[in-house]
């Protein structure tokens, strides 16, 4: 009898499949399967057999983290090696107010801001209003009659409070959270030794028991179904164990996450009491916003947990490789993006004992020093002894494109064709392609992503360079060592001019002038010169070596030169635009370069494709589009 494959699981082919099988037997050689009402059967067994095959498939697909499709699985199974996934993040804002206890008939000592909610967004925000909390109480003195509220950080989302007792007998006795997304940093846990006590203890989310002893006062968390929290207590061992009787407290903030960012405008609905405990009615204080709200983002994805739990495990909670930085920061920085981590042994001239990191925030484009100064602690019990982290700011590396789009004119608008064109260039440069630390501006993908975004759309001849923003110290001489792109560049100009720059005044020149590259004969390196433009727009040079390019390193160094005005300003800080044409067109982000996709300085043009749409046929008025960049000398 002849073997059947049946790994398949398509119907279809199952069905196929046993009807081959029982043709095998002679009592069914000539069987008509199809019109008899055998089929039904048939249909029947291979239904079966279709499902039961579909469901051991993803049976065996579940228990591998890198196969697991259901959340609940991949959490599970990150559990394993002692990954925690990151809880949804409040958005969070910084708010200033006062208070005048002038009118109250009392002389309070201190005022208290109670936990809970303390105000809400403006109907300016959009449709949909928030609530800002805090999770615990906030006591200020009062002086001269004025109580002053100063940088209170308050949480998107509602305060809310559950309670368990703690009974040994009950075997199957659970402590989970009701609601789900919950922000467990916000997470605030009281013991009391009973439900009439008055008196509570405080007790310390932990994730390693390598840490904690019998007698301290911590509880653990674990992500279950349906995005839902569950707490655990320690066992006498690691960690205090909970008596009968014991009544615990939990609150929490639940978060609209990434939703409630920019908030800036709030109303106050908070509630006062003074020293003695009496609540405190004035009118409703005036909100100054310090920081509008930000920081917000949505719980852990799948993907996220399949990358980082098996890195978390390999790291073992030390940081020795690059790759155990990039893993471990994201851990106690919730608010990372992304992250690039390298040896100072891969700089020139090298940095032996150090470890560079630079790190993208999801909200902001640098870390405040602040928070640098902070992280810098944190790792230290992570970080090999001997070894010193190094926070640097990110640089941009930006990629602007000149794209020339043609079009059939008897099927699609120009109009509406490049407005969808730019809204799918702008989802791009969101993408996870762009927006992290090593990433690859893949150019035959954009190209495809411009003729996929109509079917009007017959070609497009697209050129792309790249662009540095150098920023600079202002009336002081100083040598800007390396503007570093990370990409090669091409030489399309051998006698120079390749590198192009926003406009600059100079002490001691006069008028605006602009910094380019004169190759030299190997066409390896060069030397950078100074230029100006004549009344014709032709270039002058006004001074030469005034510093170095490699064009195999993708670097320019200036030499020490006093300026005092800039033609750019990004972000207020006087920059300088250096702009360049790379070799490749795939593009990448080299150790600290983020990529950009800057639309803003880059143009779309549509062409009308007079072939296509038959307005020509010998093509002798077609329109051509240069497939090289020419441009002027200078960024004006």
């Amino acid at each position: 009898m002849a073997l059947v494959n049946f790994s398949n699981l398509d119907f279809d082919q199952i069905k196929s499949q046993i009807k081959s099988y029982l043709r095998t037997n002679s009592d069914f050689t000539d069987f008509d399967f199809d019109g008899s009402n055998f089929s039904i059967l048939l249909d029947t067994l291979a239904y079966n057999t279709y499902i039961s095959s579909y469901n051991a498939n993803m049976l065996a697909n579940e228990v591998f983290i890198d196969a697991a499709t259901l959340r609940e699985n991949v959490v599970s199974l990150a559990r394993n090696v002692g990954y925690i996934p990151r809880s949804p993040i409040s958005a969070k804002a910084k708010i200033s107010f006062f208070v005048s206890t002038a009118t109250l008939g009392t002389n309070p000592i201190t005022l208290t801001l109670r936990k809970g909610i303390v105000c809400t967004s403006s109907s300016n925000f959009g449709t949909q209003s928030f609530t800002f909390s805090i999770p615990e109480d906030i006591t200020i003195p009062v002086s001269g009659g004025i109580a002053t509220f100063s940088g209170i950080d308050v949480y998107e989302g509602i305060y809310l409070t559950e309670s368990f007792t703690y009974d040994s007998l009950n075997k199957d006795q659970r402590f989970i959270l009701n609601n789900n997304a919950i922000d467990t940093t916000l997470l605030r846990i009281d013991v009391r030794e009973s439900k009439t006590s008055s008196i509570s203890r405080k007790y310390k989310y932990v994730n390693n028991i390598t840490e904690v002893d019998a007698t301290q006062d911590v509880f653990f968390l674990n992500e279950i179904q349906d995005q839902k929290y569950e707490l655990f207590f320690g066992d006498g061992v690691f960690g205090r164990k909970l008596q009968d009787g014991n009544y615990i407290i939990a609150s929490y903030i639940t978060t609209a996450a990434q939703d409630a960012n920019g908030v800036s405008d709030f109303t106050f609905v908070g509630r006062l009491f003074d020293n003695n405990g009496n609540s405190v009615k004035v009118s409703s204080p005036i909100i100054t916003v310090d920081e509008a709200s930000g920081g917000g983002t949505a719980i852990e994805t799948i993907s996220s947990i399949k990358k980082f739990a098996p890195r978390v495990y390999a790291s073992q909670n030390r940081a020795v490789t690059a790759t155990d930085y990039e893993t471990i920061l994201p851990q106690i920085f919730p608010e990372t993006e992304s992250v690039s981590v390298f040896g100072g042994e891969e700089l020139t001239p090298p940095q032996f004992g150090k470890v560079y990191i630079t790190v993208k925030p999801k909200n902001g484009t640098y870390l405040p020093n602040n928070i640098k100064d902070n992280l810098k602690i944190a790792l230290k019990k992570y970080a090999v002894a001997g070894i010193i982290p190094e926070f640097i700011d990110l640089k941009y590396l930006y990629i602007e494109y000149e794209s020339a789009v043609y079009y059939n004119a008897n099927t699609g608008d120009a109009a509406t064709l490049k407005k969808t064109i730019a809204s799918n260039i702008e989802k791009y440069s969101k993408s996870t392609d762009l927006n992290k630390y090593g990433s690859r501006f893949k150019y035959s993908k954009f190209l495809k992503l411009i003729d996929d975004s109509g079917s009007a759309i017959t070609s497009n001849i697209t050129n792309v360079q790249i662009r540095r923003d150098l920023r600079v110290l202002m009336n002081q001489f100083a040598e800007y060592e390396v503007v570093c792109f990370g990409n090669e560049f091409h030489i399309k100009n051998t006698s120079g001019y390749n590198i192009k720059t926003s406009g600059v005044g100079i002490s001691g020149v006069t008028g605006t002038v602009y910094f380019t590259d004169v190759p030299d004969a190997g066409f390896l390196t060069g030397t950078m010169v100074m230029i100006r433009l004549d009344a014709k727009q032709q270039p002058v040079v006004v001074r030469k070596n005034v510093g170095t390019i490699d064009y195999v390193k993708g670097e320019v160094l200036i030499n020490a030169v006093n300026i005092i005005s800039t033609a750019k300003k990004a972000s207020g800080d006087e920059i300088i635009e250096f702009s360049a044409i790379p070799k490749s067109n795939d593009i990448i982000g080299k150790q600290d370069l983020y990529l950009q996709l800057s639309s803003e300085s880059s143009s779309l043009t549509m062409v009308s494709d007079s072939i296509a749409s038959g307005a020509e046929l010998s093509g002798s008025g077609y329109i051509v589009s240069s497939s090289y960049l020419n441009g002027d000398y200078v960024r004006l």
